[in-house]
């Protein structure tokens, strides 16, 4: 049973504490839940786009130097040169020398982004005769990669599968000693070996357990590896080289963590991923509180890969699949 606290006020404003049964409230409202959170976290972001666009546009016509600024405010969010360029020409359509209102900005805005973001909103699709599926999880050091996993093992757990968790990061004690309180949280199996040990090997002892144990996911753990590290991206690849000797096809997916408070930093990061470790979709980490969630869309645009899951917490529920409408919705709420 999942359980959470949360404080709530009586008639006398005195708080009360008490302890919310997580199998008491329906999946919907877990939902709603969320979404309403990230637009709580988004509001940093949407203050940001919504407050400028607002101050420029108070007792003014619209003109070239109006869209320019426009297009700074979208730059400064962390859209993208090309999507904050593209939407700053969208919103001069038909407008030139007229009045035009903050919420006809915004509406544009969220218009031209529905359209970068539609076309990465691919849900995952995993075949069944592929078994054990295989998810390699990369990304920088801090970027959330073992919460994620963590994450991840305890949804596809309770969706009934059988998961297995490769603490294939063996360069540090502690990484693989917090795999394995999230492998304890979501209640799932964890294979590892001792700190320093060659990470191909735990991938190959991870992989040969799943099969003999009729694992559904393996989810393997890797180094925090800066993308300016060659040689450890050659590690990455021996990694994957492994995993396809024991099962054919895998990894299946390769999932890059991204933090999204690192803006356009992460965007570097992605590409770098991208070009050596066979990228095939990403997930969003910490989309509470900052004031660059515009990057999700440069991020869309420049690697047209699907985002497959976005989070904004440390709880075991708070990933979810990516959707472009809600997501939309929190930003320019």
């Amino acid at each position: 049973m999942l359980e959470s606290d949360h404080t709530f006020e009586t008639a006398n404003r005195h708080p009360v504490r008490w302890t919310l049964d997580m199998n008491d409230i329906t999946p919907d409202k877990i939902k709603q839940n969320w979404w309403r959170r990230l637009s709580e976290g988004l509001k940093r972001t949407s203050s940001s786009i919504g407050t400028a666009v607002s101050d420029l546009v108070i007792k003014r016509k619209l003109d070239r130097a109006m869209l320019e600024d426009i297009e700074d405010v979208l730059l400064r969010a962390d859209l993208g040169t090309e999507v904050a360029s593209r939407i700053a020409t969208a919103v001069g359509v038909n407008r030139y020398d007229k009045s035009i209102s903050a919420d006809e900005v915004k509406a544009v805005v969220a218009a031209e982004v529905d359209k970068v973001l539609a076309p990465v909103a691919r849900p995952l699709v995993i075949d069944p005769t592929k078994k054990p599926f295989v998810i390699l999880v990369v990304g920088v050091n801090g970027s959330g990669k073992t919460t994620t996993i963590g994450k991840l093992a305890a949804k596809f757990s309770a969706e009934g599968r059988k998961v297995m968790l490769a603490a294939g990061d063996t360069f540090r004690a502690a990484a693989i000693e917090q795999l394995e309180i999230w492998a304890e949280r979501a209640g799932v199996e964890m294979i590892r070996q001792k700190t320093g040990a060659d990470p191909s090997a735990v991938v190959f002892d991870a992989l040969q357990s799943a099969k003999s144990r009729q694992v559904d996911y393996v989810i393997v753990d890797t180094a925090g590896r800066l993308h300016t590290k060659d040689n450890l991206m050659a590690e990455l690849e021996k990694m994957r080289r492994t995993a396809a000797r024991v099962v054919p096809g895998a990894p299946h997916e390769v999932w890059l963590v991204l933090d999204a408070t690192t803006g356009q930093n992460g965007l570097e990061q992605a590409r770098k991923f991208t070009e050596s470790s066979g990228v095939t979709g990403i997930v969003l980490t910490k989309l509470d509180g900052t004031a660059k969630g515009g990057v999700v869309v440069a991020i869309a645009r420049e690697l047209n890969l699907p985002i497959r899951y976005i989070g904004i917490g440390e709880k075991l529920d708070d990933l979810v699949p990516f959707e472009p409408e809600k997501f939309i919705q929190s930003l320019f709420d």
